[in-house]
């Protein structure tokens, strides 16, 4: 009984230092330096270490934004909150014709703005209080991918 105790506390402990290494890393200016050139009238910006890259959480003309970044200062992704009434009807055409339109409910979508100009939306959807799941769709409504979320 002892050893899987010490196991356990071993490991909060590894996953304590792991932690506190990432908040203490200093912020890359090529990260910065490509943040403001994508986004020079971003407010409020926050940085948020997110191990294998960066992320700024801003508003930008009254409009709450997440942009991800790599560790060098490449762009990945940019992703913003939007209204039941913003979603597309693609997007909600394919939702209602996928597995989940019968028992799942929407919780909260996001636009995604991808490299390369791609566009994706993001559906958190939930069952019930223990079952809610992230849906992908593209500007055309065809399921992307899903994945578990707590």
């Amino acid at each position: 009984m002892k050893k899987p105790v010490y196991y356990f506390l071993m490991f909060c402990f590894a996953l304590a230092i792991n932690t506190a290494h990432a908040q203490v890393r200093k912020l890359p200016a090529e990260v910065t330096e490509a943040f403001r050139q994508k986004y020079p009238m971003a407010k409020n910006v926050e940085w948020r270490d997110r191990l294998s890259g960066f992320t700024a959480v801003f508003d930008l003309d009254n409009v709450h934004y997440e942009a991800k970044f790599t560790n060098k200062g490449f762009w990945q992704s940019t992703e913003n909150k939007i209204a039941d009434a913003d979603i597309p009807a693609s997007v909600k055409d394919g939702f209602n014709k996928s597995k989940y339109a019968e028992e799942w409910t929407i919780k909260t979508a996001y636009k995604i703005a991808l490299r390369e100009d791609k566009t994706q939306y993001r559906l958190e959807i939930e069952k019930n209080d223990i079952q809610k799941k992230h849906l992908y769709f593209d500007p055309s409504g065809r399921l992307l991918r899903d994945n578990i979320t707590l």
